[in-house]
């Protein structure tokens, strides 16, 4: 798969690929990426690349030339092109893992107040938010979905470690303890020292139930829990959305 993206500051983006599990997709050739300066495409000396909005107002625009002329530049008008925007839908795993299918993406990281809508007209597919929050770089919220995306890539990651995360299956991932058994007074619970699979598996399941009440109730409808763990969840903490539990 192939991630290439427009931005202003590519600079920001380059140690991203060479490092950690990103850096060793590159080298496996599982994951290529192309970075490309927008102002590249600016037809003056001084390489402008933003403008004041028409109709007036505060900040200022990605101006659609050099845009759409970098977008050209890399044939998006025949793939994907997805842009990290607070006005767009929110992304979700779900989406993460139809991204992942794709042979490439091009991807716009905006700045200041965003792009010129006329872009996202003429060449957005995916217009999506990282959540309900705005944030001034749109390399930071570009490199949010590209881990989302590129770890769900067949080989990058091994499934099973997959398998059991946050939001596979609607419900939060459990807690994770390592060495050593006690710290600070605080001991790993029996049951994961146990050896016994089954339980092991039980206790995971119900503190990933447990989690999910407390924390994000509105995911359980999704989560295929059954009548038995409904039942539990209401008698442990007075109802599904576990707004009687505590931690």
């Amino acid at each position: 798969m192939k991630f290439t993206i427009l931005s202003l500051f590519p600079q920001m983006l380059e140690s991203y690929f060479q490092s950690s599990i990103m850096a060793r997709a590159v080298e496996r050739r599982l994951i290529a990426y192309e970075l490309v300066d927008i102002r590249d495409y600016a037809t003056d000396r001084h390489r402008t690349c933003d403008d004041a909005p028409y109709g007036g107002g505060y900040g200022m625009v990605l101006k659609a030339e050099p845009l759409s002329a970098a977008l050209d530049a890399v044939f998006a008008r025949d793939k994907r092109v997805v842009y990290a925007s607070p006005a767009g839908e929110l992304f979700r795993q779900e989406t993460a893992r139809r991204l992942s299918l794709e042979d490439e993406l091009v991807m716009i990281c905006g700045r200041y107040e965003g792009i010129d809508q006329r872009v996202i007209d003429l060449y957005v597919h995916d217009q999506l938010s990282i959540g309900d929050y705005v944030v001034s770089s749109g390399e930071v919220a570009t490199l949010a979905i590209v881990d989302a995306v590129y770890r769900l890539v067949a080989g990058v990651i091994t499934p099973g470690s997959l398998e059991e995360e946050s939001h596979n299956d609607s419900l939060l991932e459990y807690p994770h303890y390592t060495r050593p058994e006690v710290f600070r007074g605080h001991a790993v619970p029996e049951v994961l020292l146990s050896g016994h699979h089954g339980q092991i598996s039980e206790w995971r399941r119900w503190k990933q139930i447990e989690r999910t009440a407390a924390v994000r109730p509105d995911l359980l409808a999704g989560a295929g829990i059954t009548t038995s763990e409904m039942v539990e969840l209401e008698t442990k903490y007075g109802g599904q959305d576990g707004s009687d539990h505590g931690g």
